[in-house]
């Protein structure tokens, strides 16, 4: 259940707080993470999109330092190529996930992982992948297009690769 900007709801937000001091050991309890980056319109929605087809107990959200607008259609289009709809995202200011028990915050540009807020609530691990802004991308249409598709690429190749490495066994140790 999500409230209007994204967040869980209180009742929930308590579930996971008694569910991380052992008291609900039945609760399964989801990976929560936050990929952050400055303008949250392309990189970090992408991130989002692709951690959250890796695995149903995976529950990934994006977000901004300075949200833009509106996600950048090119990003929605490319990820519609290989079968994932972000149209229903919109940016949104990493404000509202500042106070919530997060597992991993992880930044994908250099502003975002300067700019990092601080966050009152508990973060299992903060960590930084990169990658270039497709948004900077000049030329022809499919010029634009082939910069995406290298962008979520390179973004399904690194995240996929964390998520067999380190967040797959996480999540069976929950179980």
């Amino acid at each position: 259940m999500r409230n209007h900007q994204g967040s869980r709801t209180c009742a929930y937000t308590h579930l996971l707080s008694i569910r991380h001091q052992g008291a609900l050991p039945f609760l399964v309890v989801p990976m929560k993470i936050i990929v952050l980056c400055t303008g949250n319109s392309c990189r970090s929605q992408m991130a989002e999109g692709l951690l959250n087809s890796f695995h149903p107990r995976i529950e990934a959200y994006s977000a901004g330092t300075q949200p833009a607008g509106e996600i950048n259609p090119n990003a929605i289009r490319v990820m519609r190529e290989i079968g994932l709809d972000i149209s229903g995202g919109r940016p949104k200011t990493i404000d509202a996930f500042l106070d919530q028990p997060i597992d991993y915050v992880i930044t994908v540009c250099g502003d975002a992982e300067e700019n990092c807020p601080v966050f009152q609530g508990h973060v299992g691990r903060r960590m930084h992948i990169g990658f270039p802004d497709p948004a900077d991308a000049t030329g022809t249409e499919e010029e634009i297009l082939n910069v995406f598709r290298q962008s979520r690429d390179d973004i399904k190749a690194k995240f996929h690769e964390l998520f067999e490495s380190e967040l797959k066994a996480k999540l069976d140790a929950r179980d």
